[in-house]
């Protein structure tokens, strides 16, 4: 015989079934991007291997495949993004404004950004670290002995006030030259204004690629001097476009990890017996509809832009220019620390 508390117990029961079963809504940044029929996606004004525009006005980059990879999922199509270049004072104020909808420009996660921007942090996209890079004819080895040096650097970054505390621990006095804009820093260090310049590894390698009239004449010291966690950014009050962008890397990532690929994800998805591929890419499972999405969501993710390992290798790897080892970027379960929460 049922009592009233086990009818109770039962009604909460069936409710809490169907709001599990029921698909997620949309939210109010993918109901705009939708009916835009475009990603409105900030990246950074040029810099090789994460986000740089060619003479026809065509950007690549590891950020720019994120971007694309987003689109994929939600518009069906990874062509249909407009990107935005923007500087590091306008990043922050373009997303708090409503300028674009995703920003994904080698960003570093702090706990300042979170916590007094208005921003939500997605999740790292690429772990760095910030370095100093020298001419090598300066026969400088260490950050150590940059001593009393003059050191060129972005203002309104992590690495301006990076510097100056790694300065004062150490007891350098070491002499910053502060820039606005990436591209003058840059041109002041190859110009002979300061002894060194400073930046993210990555950023070091792809000035020096890019800029420099002798790659080989430029050395990025050993030193790593802070911790560069780096990744995607959205506006805070919209935790449904919040999870969409999350849960689209953390796809690219366990795809690499489970071996589909852009080239093999449509025959993994029709033949494949592992059931976390099935779930995966939509065959078993339709995870797309937590999410506000259709079931093919990450399939369509991972052929625009591949999986975490191509998009890595293709733009600043070993299939790029660049040749920047994986580090800690490789997967968990290959030495490294780069890790995607488990889609189910």
């Amino acid at each position: 015989m049922s009592t009233p508390r086990m009818k109770g117990i039962g009604l909460i029961a069936l409710a809490l079934a169907a709001v599990a079963s029921a698909p997620a809504h949309a939210g109010k940044t993918l109901d705009a991007i939708q009916a835009r029929g475009q990603l409105i996606c900030g990246v950074n004004t040029g810099l090789a291997g994460f986000s740089a525009a060619d003479s026809s006005g065509q950007w690549s980059g590891l950020d720019v495949d994120i971007c694309r990879a987003v689109a994929a999922a939600t518009l069906g199509d990874g062509n249909k993004v407009k990107f935005v270049p923007l500087n590091a004072q306008a990043r922050f104020t373009a997303l708090q404004s409503g300028e674009i909808d995703l920003l994904s420009r080698n960003t570093t996660f702090t706990l300042s950004r979170d916590a007094s921007l208005g921003l939500n942090l997605t999740t790292v996209t690429y772990y760095d670290g910030q370095g100093f890079m020298v001419q090598a004819k300066s026969k400088i080895t260490s950050a150590q002995q940059l001593k009393g040096q003059t050191v060129c650097v972005q203002s309104g970054t992590t690495t301006e006030k990076n510097m100056t505390d790694f300065s004062k621990t150490h007891r350098l006095s070491l002499k910053p030259v502060v820039f606005e804009k990436l591209e003058a820093a840059e041109g002041a260090y190859f110009a002979g204004r300061c002894v060194a310049y400073t930046a993210d590894a990555s950023a070091l390698a792809s000035t020096r690629n890019k800029s420099a009239r002798n790659p080989r004449d430029h050395v990025i010291l050993p030193d790593l001097i802070s911790k560069e966690p780096m990744g995607p950014v959205v506006r805070r009050g919209d935790e449904d476009w919040k999870a969409i962008v999350t849960w689209t890397i953390y796809g690219l990532i366990e795809a690499e990890e489970v071996g589909v690929d852009a080239a093999n994800v449509l025959d993994q998805k029709a033949h494949s017996k592992d059931p976390v591929i099935g779930r995966l890419l939509g065959r078993t499972e339709d995870t797309g509809k937590l999410l506000g999405l259709d079931k093919d969501w990450l399939v369509r993710a991972i052929q625009t832009s591949g999986n975490y390992g191509e998009i890595f290798d293709r733009n600043v790897g070993k299939d790029s220019t660049l040749q920047m080892q994986r580090g800690l970027n490789r997967l968990w379960n290959k030495g490294g620390i780069q890790y995607a929460l488990p889609i189910r």
